[in-house]
């Protein structure tokens, strides 16, 4: 690839949040991890669609029909996204809800004895839902970390997986930190016992290119307001599992066409038209970079071939930021960088622990500085707390890169920390 340059300043100026001061300082947003800003064309979406179209669905009359459409559409822009097809786009109010409602339907043909495997290394929103199941006589089992490393072991994964497995929960990119794992490895074990794999990709969307039908995934869940969205969960279901699932939701029995069959009751349509508009973003962020990456999209075409150059192109860039900040902290005393063992991938997230500090201290002493990160266990409960112990911390300080922040930004968050930790 040529030498990359990001159009930083046409990807910023989209975004009014950007214009906000703390104490005199200009705000340096590094709680993507958390969720990213949103960008001013996503807004007027969804004010055009309250004020021109706001109606329920499958009525007769003009605003209901175009409401109709739109939702259609919204669906075809994230077919797009994911690579599959609209029947299999489905909204609802978060990734922890549609696990939460999954599980339900789930628990309605569960046999006591069924095993379900998740990970520690899962966002609870993952996890506990499918704890629940244990009620209905499920037995739960989770993979450990490997030693030393936020990483997945892959042998206690295989020594734990059985013929009785029914569903595997696991994360496509930590929560807490971004290590990144080869789900596609774990899926094609997983089906050779006949279970069905749900993936969390809610850290890994904003940053690396889904393809469902390359890891031959049958749910994957991401969250729009990760990607410059409003708050809205959006999953792939494969079609014909969606169409043989048992549903929890109004007249469940007698609805099996996808994906309605896995929505309950009237969906938030303005979100999902703001989260349509959110992947037309990243899709026009790709068109401007699309010469750079002319060869990583030469067999693809139309919105997917947009959307991949975007996330390719903004993936870039954070990576670029994500090492000048592990570069800028690394020799601190006391430092620890939490992540993936070397050479393995990771996002744009750098999370850190200094001994005798504790995190949310050091996050509020940033925060009066106008640097928003991250402190604590952010839900990764399994991974900060069971398996690396992180109480006298206080838990991590995390730190995400995303596109709108600016070298300088960097630059600022690592002169704050060291001045923190007492470095010059």
């Amino acid at each position: 690839m040529k030498r990359f340059k990001f159009d930083v300043d046409y990807f910023r100026n989209q975004f009014p949040a950007m214009r906000n001061t703390v104490n005199g300082y200009n705000a340096v947003y590094m709680d993507g991890p958390g969720g990213t800003q949103v960008p001013q064309r996503v807004m007027d979406e969804m004010k055009d669609h309250m004020v021109m179209h706001n109606s329920n669905i499958h009525g007769v009359f003009r605003t209901s029909l175009e409401n109709d459409a739109l939702i259609v559409n919204a669906r075809k822009t994230f077919a797009d996204f994911f690579n599959c097809d609209w029947h299999e786009v489905c909204f609802g109010e978060n990734t922890t809800t549609d696990n939460f409602k999954l599980a339900m339907g789930f628990a309605r043909t569960w046999k006591r004895g069924d095993e379900i495997l998740i990970t520690n290394m899962d966002h609870e929103g993952n996890r506990s839902p499918w704890r629940t199941l244990e009620d209905f006589g499920a037995v739960v089992k989770s993979v450990k970390l490997k030693f030393g490393v936020v990483e997945l072991d892959y042998d206690d994964f295989k020594s734990k997986l059985s013929e009785k497995t029914k569903i595997v929960a696991i994360n496509w990119a930590a929560n807490s930190c971004g290590t990144i794992t080869d789900v596609k490895k774990y899926v094609a074990e997983a089906h050779k016992v006949g279970a069905i794999v749900v993936v969390d990709a809610v850290q890994y969307a904003p940053h690396k290119i889904i393809d469902v039908k390359e890891i031959d995934a049958d749910i994957v869940h991401t969250s729009a307001y990760k990607f410059y969205g409003p708050h809205c969960g959006v999953f792939y279901c494969r079609k014909e599992l969606g169409e043989s699932l048992k549903s929890a939701r109004v007249m469940a029995d007698d609805n099996t066409e996808m994906p309605f069959k896995l929505e309950t009751g009237t969906m938030c349509m303005e979100n999902a038209s703001g989260a349509a508009e959110a992947i037309e973003f990243i899709a026009d962020i790709g068109r401007k970079h699309a010469s750079m990456f002319a060869e990583e999209t030469l067999n693809l075409n139309g919105r997917r071939k947009d959307i991949v150059c975007g996330i390719l192109a903004m993936d870039t860039y954070e990576d670029q930021l994500a090492n000048r900040m592990r570069e800028g902290i690394r020799d601190i005393p006391g430092i620890k960088i939490y992540g993936p063992s070397k050479g393995q991938p990771q996002t744009a997230t750098v999370s850190i622990t200094v001994e005798g500090m504790n995190a949310s201290d050091m996050a509020k002493q940033l925060a009066e500085k106008g640097i928003f990160v991250w402190d604590g266990e952010f839900y990764a409960i399994a991974t900060i707390w069971e398996e690396l112990k992180l109480q006298p911390y206080g838990g991590m300080l995390r730190i995400g890169m995303a596109p709108y922040l600016l070298e300088s930004d960097v630059d600022r968050t690592v002169s704050a920390i060291r001045e923190i930790c007492g470095v010059q």
